[in-house]
């Protein structure tokens, strides 16, 4: 019987991140902020439902019927631009459309507050930015709204770029987000970590004059985040840092031989769906490899099979060059990668501390970084000691 051996995954996986020539991209998705204590979309979903008032939650649950929580705001926000006066829409006129729209993104910043919450497993990835030496820039996506990933780069003193430049109300700068990686028409340094928010993100905010700007702390109360663009095209203007950044998305992962990292995604987006399988598709020597906490849904194994170039990695199972297969049992199992009979990699935390580790041979002067690695030994040794007394 076909089976996967996960020393053999973990040594070519090794061996692709060492390759400094590579244009290595991340896609981050919920997961990645769930490692960290934060909510996904359905738990995010439930807690806006329960902060909001009698009325408001039920016009919110009149418009998740046949929607998630950002489907649901992509139609509030077209009602509120579709009709005018006293029309009403699924009992919203065009201002109580737009009063339910700001609660809405009011409460998911709440909820998404990270001064409570631990970023331990987005520092590692942090730490494993720190020390690479790619000659293209590292690109991370995500479509998560939190500021995890601003706070660790921070905390790890890593340069990074996200589109916009300035400290108070940053602009949005196209023209250095169109720039291709690796042309002459790039003049950003390649140590800048490249962070791209697809879906907006908790400090983004409309200014007067209609135009998404960044600013240093998360939106105040009275000033909803620019969060999940809307599906509508009735300003171009108010969608630009959107669309540009999408754009930016679709070059990345066609760029030739890119090494394409999914975490924390559950692939419940089609249009990002098509994106990623069209460029496997199209880069047969580029490599998406898609690392799933849950089962791997059916749309997506079936695209994996015949996408050899796309690789799917879940706890019990993989799609490895079209061949989908359990894992097979190490007779010496990897430290905290495998444990309970299961390869732990698609849990973000374990695979993050991966990355972090890889480092031990690299000589460390920064003190944070030497501080994260020996959390991560002390986490591994505590494990092993676990599994010996069991």
């Amino acid at each position: 019987m076909t089976s996967h051996d996960p020393h053999s995954f973990v040594s070519s996986l090794g061996s692709k991140l060492a390759t400094r020539s590579r244009h290595v991209c991340f896609f981050l998705g919920a997961g990645v902020g769930r490692s960290c204590g934060l909510p996904d979309v359905g738990g995010l979903q439930d807690i806006v439902l329960e902060a909001l008032g009698d009325t408001d939650r039920t016009l919110l649950n009149n418009q998740l019927q046949n929607n998630n929580l950002e489907g649901a705001l992509s139609r509030i926000r077209r009602i509120a631009n579709l009709i005018s006066g006293e029309e009403t829409v699924d009992g919203l006129t065009a201002d109580s459309a737009r009063d339910l729209d700001k609660s809405i993104c009011r409460q998911i910043a709440r909820a998404l507050d990270i001064d409570v919450e631990d970023n331990y497993p987005v520092i590692c990835l942090a730490a494993w930015l720190a020390r690479t030496s790619y000659h293209l820039p590292v690109e991370l996506f995500t479509v998560n709204y939190d500021l995890l990933l601003e706070d660790a780069l921070e905390t790890m003193r890593v340069p990074y770029f996200d589109g916009f430049i300035g400290a108070i109300n940053a602009a949005f700068h196209t023209e250095f987000v169109e720039a291709l990686t690796g042309s002459p028409t790039e003049t950003l340094p390649s140590f800048f970590v490249r962070l791209w928010k697809l879906h907006g993100s908790l400090n983004w905010i409309w200014n007067d004059n209609g135009h998404i700007v960044r600013i240093g702390q998360p939106a105040p109360n009275d000033l909803p985040a620019a969060i999940y663009p809307s599906d509508t095209k009735y300003d171009d203007s108010r969608r630009v840092p959107f669309l540009v950044l999408q754009d930016r998305f679709r070059r990345a992962l066609n760029q030739p031989e890119t090494l394409v990292l999914i975490c924390g995604y559950s692939f419940s987006d089609d249009h990002l769906n098509e994106m990623i399988y069209d460029a496997a598709t199209r880069r047969e020597r580029s490599e998406f490899i898609a690392f799933l906490y849950s089962d791997i849904p059916d749309a997506l194994a079936d695209r994996a099979k015949i996408t050899p170039n796309l690789q799917i990695v879940s706890r019990t199972e993989a799609i490895i060059g079209g061949a989908r297969a359990d894992w097979k049992e190490p007779d010496d199992p990897l430290p905290d990668i495998w444990s309970d009979g299961r390869c732990q990699l698609p849990d973000f935390t374990v695979f993050a501390r991966y990355l972090a580790r890889s480092m031990r041979h690299v000589h460390v002067q920064d003190n944070a970084i030497r501080a994260l690695l020996e959390r991560a030994l002390d986490q591994e040794n505590s494990q092993s000691q676990g599994d010996a007394d069991a």
